[in-house]
């Protein structure tokens, strides 16, 4: 019989939910307890699933199975536990989901990393989208060199609510459109600016890393080694939703567009050529015009998966194996971070350009 893995969720929030979900149907996991603060979260879950007696729900960390009957935990709750959460986990032996971001800070995640390897459990961090079949197709398109000389990409990503009262909307939101670029161009910005509004929240209780509010509005550009540069719009207040994605290059753009459910991924082909020109006069030429030739969309075919669940399945292989993420580790989630925290110090400075480098 397959060993099927212990696995404790800790936060029955809104990504709780779903990572209960996902491991109770999981093949691979066996669900062993929930932790939340909140009774009446974990009456809620035991009724929308109808839960097996055998489940904690517990709101007490110190009652979560040891190893090995609970062998890791996935962890869905504000950002600034993070840190103290999983420091506790792999401390006490557990492998660890964890939610993005890892941490908010970049020295926190780098202790976090060290403790992963110093204890020999994996450190994995919960960012779906490299998991998403659009994005892993995507990746092989750019690495490819269909695209020619990449020029620049764009993203959009934004929506009405929910307004976190944790973190901004460029750490809600930027997290998700950076580890994507990153992931297609295989590397990472060297410099970075952020430039936003605040409307709703002018004080945070996080006053340490948003001093000025929560930004709900922000603007970034990311900047890569390459020369490939990137602009994301990010709004937590705008009725009209987007999450929209693309690269462009001298041969063609590719779009990642996630509302768009029959074609998520397309590949629209083609370039600019130079028109015949003449010449008004023997000293004065013709303007150069330009006409689109060899024009060509093509949907791109997707394999079927529930990203969240594709996570679900890679932790589970890291944790059976003991063996580091190759798509999403630690070291991905400090990375990003990194990222952020760069881009808030600009955001911070009005858009002051941050070298990362």
């Amino acid at each position: 019989m397959t060993h099927r893995i212990g696995i404790a969720v800790v936060g029955a929030g809104r990504w709780g939910v779903h990572l209960v979900r996902n491991f109770l149907e999981h093949p691979q996991a066996r669900l062993v307890a929930v932790i939340d603060p909140d009774p009446e979260r974990l009456a809620a879950l035991n009724q929308r699933f109808d839960l097996s007696p055998a489940v904690l729900l517990t709101t007490d960390w110190s009652a979560l199975p040891p190893p090995p009957i609970a062998e890791a935990v996935a962890i869905a709750t504000p950002a600034t536990t993070h840190y103290a959460l999983i420091t506790t986990a792999l401390k006490q032996g557990y492998h660890v989901l964890a939610e993005k971001p890892l941490t908010l800070a970049v020295s926190e995640s780098q202790e976090l990393c060290r403790l992963a390897t110093a204890q020999q459990r994996q450190l994995v961090v919960d960012h779906t989208y490299l998991f998403h079949p659009a994005v892993q197709r995507g990746r092989a398109v750019v690495q490819s060199g269909g695209l020619g000389e990449l020029r620049y990409g764009y993203a959009t990503r934004t929506h009405l609510v929910p307004v976190r009262p944790d973190v901004d909307a460029l750490w809600d939101l930027a997290i998700h459109d950076i580890a994507i670029f990153n992931t297609w161009l295989g590397e990472t910005p060297t410099q970075v600016q952020a430039q936003g509004k605040i409307w709703l929240q002018t004080r945070s209780p996080n006053h340490h890393y948003f001093p000025k509010g929560l930004a709900d509005l922000v603007w970034v550009t990311l900047q890569y080694p390459s020369g490939f540069q990137a602009s994301v719009h990010l709004c937590w207040l705008n009725p009209d939703k987007q999450r929209r994605l693309g690269v462009v290059g001298s041969q063609g753009t590719l779009v990642f567009d996630e509302l768009a459910a029959e074609a998520p991924l397309t590949l629209q082909q083609g370039q600019l050529q130079p028109s015949e020109s003449s010449l008004v006069s023997e000293t004065d030429p013709a303007p150069t015009y330009y006409t689109p030739v060899a024009q060509r969309h093509e949907v791109l075919s997707l394999e079927p998966g529930e990203p969240l669940q594709q996570v679900c399945t890679h932790f589970l292989e890291c944790v059976r194996d003991n063996t580091p993420s190759p798509i999403s580790s630690g070291v991905v989630g400090t990375e990003l971070v990194r990222v952020l925290n760069a881009l808030t110090e600009s955001l911070n400075q009005a858009g002051q350009p941050i070298n990362l480098s």
